[in-house]
């Protein structure tokens, strides 16, 4: 007879898939759109077998899903509420555990010593486009651009930032983007902006947080 701790069990199954850095790197790239494992495997340093590995555990916990296509494995996310539970994640551990605020504080170092690099919130940045006083800069590499984007968006990715700038309008605030709040690109982007003389921000989530929320995408 089935009892409740059988639904505890089975419950444990997302949280055990969810118990691995590498697996929560897959995941916020899937959350970019559909990838092969040859790109998931690359995106976080793994080699084929292990980002395999690690997307078995995910697909047997629900949390994303495979086509075939051709001979490449396809994997996207199951829903859209995984994103958020992502989120919640993030946000618990950032509240509750000492060493995620610590290490969340040296990775973004810089981004308050005086207000002056604050990340932009969700409102601010939708209140910013409709007024027309902020363009918005997406750092990801192309092919996480071209599956999905934030309406309007210039794709100059990081390694090629220094080498577009006349993409970029010096009349407007820039707003960088990523793949989420915890990645690095577009605060590196901004860093190196500022340098520049550009009048630029960070927005403080990213692709997969701005679908989840149902808000405009191309």
């Amino acid at each position: 007879m089935t009892s409740q701790q059988d639904l505890f069990d089975t419950l444990a199954q997302v949280g055990k898939a969810l118990g691995s850095g590498h697996r929560l790197a897959l995941l916020e790239r899937i959350a970019q759109g559909d990838a092969s494992v040859e790109t998931l495997a690359n995106t976080a340093d793994l080699t084929l077998g292990n980002a395999s590995a690690h997307l078995q555990h995910l697909r047997r916990a629900g949390l994303v899903t495979a086509t075939r296509s051709g001979k490449q494995m396809i994997y996207r996310l199951t829903d859209q509420r995984i994103v958020m539970l992502l989120g919640l994640l993030r946000e618990v551990a950032e509240t509750n555990l000492a060493e995620m605020e610590r290490l969340v504080s040296r990775v973004f170092a810089d981004d308050n010593p005086d207000g002056a690099l604050e990340a932009i919130s969700r409102d601010e940045l939708l209140s910013g486009l409709k007024s027309g006083t902020m363009e918005l800069l997406d750092v990801r590499p192309k092919d996480e651009f071209e599956a999905g984007h934030l309406p309007e968006a210039i794709n100059i990715p990081l390694d090629q930032l220094e080498t577009m700038l006349d993409a970029l309008p010096r009349d407007r605030e820039i707003i960088a983007y990523c793949r989420g709040p915890h990645c690095v690109l577009s605060h590196q982007a901004v860093q190196r902006l500022r340098k520049l003389g550009y009048h630029v921000r960070r927005f403080d989530e990213g692709f997969p947080e701005w679908k989840a929320a149902g808000l405009p995408i191309q």
